[in-house]
This record gives C-alpha cells, sequence and structure tokens, in this order.
C-alpha cells in the first residue's frame, strides 16, 4: 500500500512539472521530492533523482543517472550524466558539471567547469575555472575538514590533488599529475611532477 502511495506520489509530481513546461524524456523514471522547484525551459533525461531541497533555475539540462540533494542550480547549467550534487552545493549561472563528478559543500563560479572524474569537496571556484580529469580536492585529514579556494580563471590540469586548505589565485596553472600543498601565487605555474625516464632497448622478462 506505501509503495502505490509512493507511485501515486511521484505521477502527480511528473505531471505536474509538465504542466509547467519541464521537458522529460521517461518522466516514468524520474523521482522529484515534494519541495523540488523548478524554473522555466529545463530539460531532464531519464533516472535522474531530486532528493530533498532541490532548487533549480531556468535553461538546465539534467543529464542521466544524476542524483541531487539539497542543492542549488542556477540558470544556464549543464549537469551530468552519472553527476552527484550534495548538499551544501551551489551551481553558479553558465557552470557545467559533468560525467562521474562529485560536488559537495562547494561552489562553482560561473561559467566553470568541472568536466570529467573530478571529487570538489569544501571548496569555492570562481568564475570561467576549468578543473582538468580525475581531480580531487583532498579536504579531510582524518580528523577535520579544510577548505580549498581557486579563483578566477584558473586551469587545473588532469589528475591534480589539491591538498587542502590551500587557495590557488586568480590565473594560475596547476600542471597535470600534480599535487599541491602549498598556496599557489597570481598568474604562475604550480607542478611537482617528476622527471620521466627512459631505458633504451628495453626488453621485459619472460617467463
Amino acid at each position: 500500500m506505501k509503495q502505490l502511495n509512493l507511485q501515486k506520489q511521484q505521477i502527480k509530481f511528473r505531471n505536474k512539472f509538465i504542466k509547467l513546461g519541464v521537458k522529460m524524456s521517461g518522466p516514468e523514471t524520474i523521482y522529484f521530492s515534494k519541495d523540488t522547484i523548478i524554473g522555466k525551459n529545463v530539460s531532464i533525461e531519464p533516472y535522474v533523482v531530486f532528493g530533498p531541497k532541490v532548487k533549480i533555475g531556468n535553461n538546465v539540462t539534467i543529464k542521466s543517472f544524476s542524483h541531487m540533494e539539497n542543492c542549488k542550480i542556477e540558470n544556464k547549467v549543464d549537469v551530468g550524466p552519472y553527476a552527484r550534487i550534495r548538499p551544501g552545493a551551489t551551481l553558479k549561472e553558465g557552470s557545467k558539471v559533468g560525467n562521474f563528478v562529485e560536488i559537495k559543500k562547494s561552489t562553482i563560479g560561473k561559467n566553470s567547469k568541472v568536466n570529467h572524474l573530478t571529487y570538489i569537496g569544501d571548496s569555492i571556484i570562481g568564475t570561467s575555472v576549468n578543473v582538468g580529469a580525475g581531480t580531487i580536492t583532498c579536504n579531510y585529514d582524518g580528523v577535520k575538514k579544510s577548505k580549498t579556494k581557486i579563483k578566477n580563471n584558473v586551469f587545473i590540469g588532469s589528475n591534480s590533488s589539491l591538498v587542502a586548505p590551500l587557495t590557488v589565485e586568480e590565473g594560475s596553472v596547476i600542471g597535470a599529475g600534480s599535487v599541491i600543498t602549498k598556496n599557489v601565487r597570481k598568474n604562475s605555474l604550480a607542478l611537482t611532477r617528476s622527471k620521466q625516464s627512459e631505458v633504451k632497448n628495453y626488453k621485459r622478462s619472460k617467463k
């Protein structure tokens, strides 16, 4: 009986949003909460879950298999597929959070991109920042959480670890594969990559 009531409730929510102009492909696979707020010209792909306290602005696209809870998504934002937007997250206008990205208790600034395989936690990211694939904000040391601040127009190279507390100043670049443990000054390049070595004419051992 409880399951039947939940299904009826979801049908009611879906019909409400369809009447409000929300575009849904596969609406039977999309799950809303009673307090979900959605703006105008929003598109939602199949298998999306809206947990409690989610507010969506205008001209937003939510792609398949994304999960949101207690977060705010402003206008002209793209989310997913396979994105997890956790409590305390704010995605500012024009930002993009792509596939296999998790955002927790953080702000992603206007026109910033976090496209692939990334964890952003307890962070403030400025405008027009590009966060490369495989980036991790290391916000927990086993005892306490610390903050990462990434200022405007920063480029974070792929497979980087940012060890909080940390500030990356405006216009800086983090080289791919770096572990950054100290603050990075404005308009500078920071990298912690060891030199590549090569053995000529190398042959693997055979069994």
